[in-house]
């Protein structure tokens, strides 16, 4: 449950749930996120949930502070309400070029290849948030020992559709950016598609994805 909620600039609340990042935690920021929006609050501009927050951006015009926080303190959330969310299956290519960072990777988690891809494909992961770029999926919980950090020097570009390791999490590059986090491999699978004005969105939070393993040749022939 919401643990604290202060001002955010002049015009956005920001919803403090607490400091851990956890899926108990992470599911009630979906829970109040989507109870907002069924409850399309004239006022309220835009919400954007992350791993343990939830900043709600409203209009001054329509609504003062201590009004939305009243109206925010008294929303009902089930504690027990299960949330309806997707099971994905992610092709992934983990073979050169796509591997761009598994000499690293095997430096520093002191695992060999064989190791470290058994490890990310015996997991399903759970979508805490998107963002970064847009619809970017950042996605845990990776083993302790799966858990490395950034690279010293970002890259300047990382190709679309690579699969980055940081810390707890794994993410889906949904564009070419700039990026630190270790690539292990690169899915042909869009995540994104900004056509679909509705749900451009594949991944969203509270769902779960499964990493599956292809051959280049596959990835090729993907459609």
């Amino acid at each position: 449950m919401i643990k604290n909620i202060s001002n955010l600039g002049d015009a956005a609340l920001y919803c403090d749930f607490g400091q851990d990042i956890n899926r108990e935690i992470n599911s009630y920021v979906i829970k109040y996120f989507n109870k907002l929006q069924q409850l399309k609050i004239d006022c309220i501009n835009n919400i954007t949930p992350s791993y343990n927050k939830l900043i709600i951006s409203f209009d001054l015009k329509k609504i003062k502070y201590n009004d939305l926080k009243n109206l925010i303190e008294k929303i009902q959330i089930d504690k027990d309400e299960t949330l309806n969310k997707k099971i994905l299956e992610i092709p992934i290519c983990c073979e050169e070029p796509y591997s761009l960072d598994f000499y690293r990777l095997e430096e520093k988690l002191k695992l060999s290849k064989e190791q470290i891809l058994k490890n990310f494909f015996n997991k399903k992961y759970f979508c805490y948030m998107t963002g970064f770029i847009a619809g970017m999926p950042f996605l845990g919980d990776l083993d302790e020992n799966m858990r490395v950090q950034r690279l010293e020097t970002p890259r300047v570009k990382v190709p679309k559709g690579s699969i980055g390791i940081t810390e707890q999490f794994a993410n889906i590059y949904t564009f070419e950016s700039p990026g630190g986090w270790n690539i292990i491999g690169n899915t042909p699978m869009k995540v994104f598609d900004n056509s679909k004005e509705d749900k451009p969105n594949l991944i969203n939070p509270g769902d779960t994805v499964i990493f599956t393993e292809i051959s280049k040749k596959e990835y090729s022939n993907y459609e």
